[in-house]
């Protein structure tokens, strides 16, 4: 039944379906664990309880999707000894290392603080306690530094030689981890978080300003208006910034992957004069052109090069076994783009709303913050779509393809894989996302318990010597 089926298509597959669930959890508790951080050191500095409330309701929303992440995470990782073989066998000693930088500091640095971050508040005092959740919200941002550093190695590849062996082996350490992509992906990347999350927050507490507009003047529900202040102070301020870091990024990814920077443009043709800016079209790659394109003359050349008659090489200057898959590239990019002038319009538009004094009651922005809640999610999918696709036929950009890292599986034994991960995540990360959202549901209300209540007091097999009455005489067992 899989004769024909390419085993190595079903590996990328397998890959990519696992990234796609993986990527949103990290990209949600990257920035919630910094909104927590802010939410606290607010509540510290100011003693206002509604910055306490948000902290607990948001806590409990945090604890969720961390431990989603954790676990996709450890499932994708699984995957570069069983499908990628060859791959983990080549760049292992460069990209080894790093990996266990990230798991020495990021991921030690959250367990060793995040169970004071849940349940630590009434155990160790507010300073202590705020100090254990920016060690947290510190481990996600490092947590991100070293994959991003890994995934920016791989699309921008320095520092490093070549064994007798085949194999990448560092020469500089600086150069692997600082290589040419990575600060502009590490500003992108966190930015994106940051809206991700800004947006998630600012479509709860739309909708329990739309469930009860009486929380809109009265003190009802003052946690929704306060997350939704923020989250819209987030949207305006931000997003120009990340508008303005992709462009940097994408100047970088020209001068680095033009190639790819072609795909994603959908310019299949040289232009010596000056390049259009295609912005809607069909992407075909046998004729090697874009059908019933709607295109601005020039602007590409203007944005990509600050000059109308700069020109621009096209993929005809690429060998076609070079191509990235030229569609996918295509659109996702235009996702991602569009979605964050969205980002920016909502950012606008809630200063005009602020502004006028309509910021919480006014129905349309309500409206348009909701629809938005999913958005960043979406844009960060698209965009890593946009950054993996375009590096295709590589897995280093340049040295190492794709159809060269692969282990040599049959079809069978990775469809067999793939399935069960599809079943098992649709049923597991389902049920994840439906309590989240139950959560979501309930307003903030003052005096939020947050995670610590109905918590067991002491850990299994502890004996419990405190409950003992004093004056008791305790004998060794005989």
């Amino acid at each position: 039944m899989l004769s024909g089926v390419d085993a190595l298509l079903l590996a990328r597959i397998q890959f990519g379906f696992t990234v796609a669930f993986h990527i949103i959890f990290p990209a949600f508790s990257i920035g919630l664990a910094s909104y927590l951080a802010v939410l606290e050191g607010l509540w510290l500095a100011t003693k206002r309880q509604v910055y306490l409330d948000l902290f607990k309701y948001w806590i409990k929303i945090f604890a969720v999707a961390f431990a989603m992440g954790v676990v996709s995470g450890l499932v994708m990782s699984y995957q570069f000894g069983t499908n990628w073989s060859v791959f983990s066998d080549k760049t292992g000693p460069v990209l080894g290392p790093l990996m266990a930088y990230e798991v020495l500091t990021a991921f030690f640095l959250e367990a060793g603080f995040l169970g004071v971050m849940l349940f630590g508040m009434n155990k160790v005092g507010p300073r202590l306690h705020f100090g254990a959740t920016l060690m947290v919200a510190l481990g996600t941002f490092a947590s991100a530094f070293w994959i991003l550093s890994v995934n920016s190695w791989m699309q921008t590849p320095q520092g490093h030689g070549v064994n007798a062996q085949g194999q990448f082996i560092p020469l500089d350490w600086w150069a692997i981890v600082f290589n040419p992509s990575f600060p502009y992906r590490l500003v992108h990347m966190v930015l994106a978080a940051y809206l991700t999350t800004a947006l998630v927050v600012g479509a709860v507490g739309a909708w329990h300003l739309l469930r009860d507009r009486h929380a809109a003047v009265g003190p009802s529900n003052e946690g929704a208006r306060t997350m939704f202040s923020m989250a819209m102070w987030m949207a305006a301020l931000v997003a120009p910034i990340q508008i303005a870091a992709g462009d940097a990024h994408g100047l970088n990814t020209l001068e680095h992957q033009p190639t790819k920077v072609m795909a994603m443009e959908g310019h299949f043709e040289s232009h010596p004069a000056g390049a259009p800016l295609v912005l809607f079209g069909l992407p075909d790659e046998e004729a090697g052109r874009v059908r019933y394109a709607l295109a601005i003359p020039k602007l590409s050349s203007l944005i990509l090069k600050h000059d109308l008659d700069a020109p621009l090489k096209g993929l005809d200057s690429v060998p076609r076994e070079n191509w990235p898959p030229v569609a996918i590239v295509f659109w996702s990019f235009r996702i991602m783009v569009g979605i964050g002038f969205l980002i920016l319009g909502l950012g606008l538009l809630s200063l005009w709303a602020r502004v006028r004094g309509r910021l919480y009651d006014w129905v349309p922005l309500h409206r348009f913050a909701l629809v938005m809640g999913p958005a960043g999610f979406v844009a960060v999918l698209a965009g890593w779509i946009t950054t993996e696709v375009g590096r295709q036929p590589f897995t280093v950009y340049g040295l190492l393809r794709t159809a060269e890292s692969a282990s040599p599986l049959s079809a069978p034994a990775v469809a067999g894989s793939l399935i069960a991960f599809v079943l098992i995540y649709f049923a597991v990360f389902t049920m994840g996302v439906l309590y989240i959202l139950a959560l979501m549901r309930k307003p903030p209300y003052r005096g939020e318990p947050g995670p610590e209540e109905g918590q067991p007091i002491r850990t299994a097999g502890i004996t419990p010597a405190p409950a003992v009455q004093p004056g008791t005489n305790l004998q060794p067992a005989e």
